[in-house]
């Protein structure tokens, strides 16, 4: 991989053409296909992954297998952050599935760690900014899936979504959505009938079409707004 310019992915774009390099020749591009699972809760962390589109979405899963989502990662973020602080001694706590298709670049985590271990290393700084506005997605989703109504939730996914695949239309389903807000599959459909009738989206044969963005937006609950300017800070 010799030219960084083909790369989509936000936070390889942050780092030094040098720094790039030196992770690039250890980086194999994959495919990500609709609900695979990369990881398990309890899995160790082997690998990584920086998307350079579609979208993922890490699960908080139940003793009774019931879950919801607690952030989503598209192409301004990486899957694995937490293999940072060890590969050796750090599992996932959390399902990690992919909700819209794309592909990525997967790293060892043997070699972010060590690329990261260098003391010039920019990584260090811009993966640590991305983990603080990790975390803070995750700690805004606890709040809004607990405080606000499906309808201000169901916006707030819809415009998070929206931002990671840049296209007014993406594949989706009811059963998805209803698994990342951990709802009944009817409610889902119920309040997305509202949306669609107050002409901000339409959803037909698995495809969901934003139509009215700003109008979304104005329907989504504030969590939304605090997210992407975390990510926006990051990333600018």
């Amino acid at each position: 991989m010799a030219a960084k310019s083909g790369v989509k992915n936000r936070l390889l774009h942050l780092l030094s053409r040098e720094e790039y390099h030196r992770l690039a020749s250890h980086m194999e591009p994959v495919q990500l296909e609709f609900m695979q699972v990369l990881y398990e809760p309890g899995q160790r962390m082997d690998h990584v992954y920086f998307p350079n589109s579609g979208v993922l979405s890490y699960l908080a899963v139940l003793e009774d297998g019931s879950s919801a989502e607690v952030a989503t990662v598209g192409d301004e973020g990486m899957v694995g952050i937490r293999a940072l602080l060890g590969v050796d001694a750090i599992a996932t706590a959390a399902k990690v599935i992919v909700q819209v298709p794309g592909a990525a670049l997967r790293l060892a985590s043997t070699h972010l760690n060590a690329a990261a271990s260098r003391r010039d290393s920019v990584l260090v700084r811009i993966l640590h900014r991305y983990l603080h506005a990790f975390l803070s997605q995750a700690t805004q989703s606890v709040a809004c899936n607990t405080l606000h109504p499906l309808g201000k939730r169901l916006a707030r996914w819809l415009l998070m979504t929206h931002d990671r695949v840049h296209a007014d239309q993406f594949p989706l389903t009811h059963e998805l959505l209803a698994l990342m807000l951990g709802v009944r599959r009817a409610s889902v459909t119920e309040v997305a009938r509202r949306l669609q009738t107050a002409g901000l989206i339409r959803y037909i044969h698995g495809k969901m079409t934003i139509l009215d963005r700003i109008g979304l937006e104005a329907a989504a609950c504030e969590c939304y707004r605090i997210v992407k300017k975390e990510y926006d800070d990051l990333l600018r």
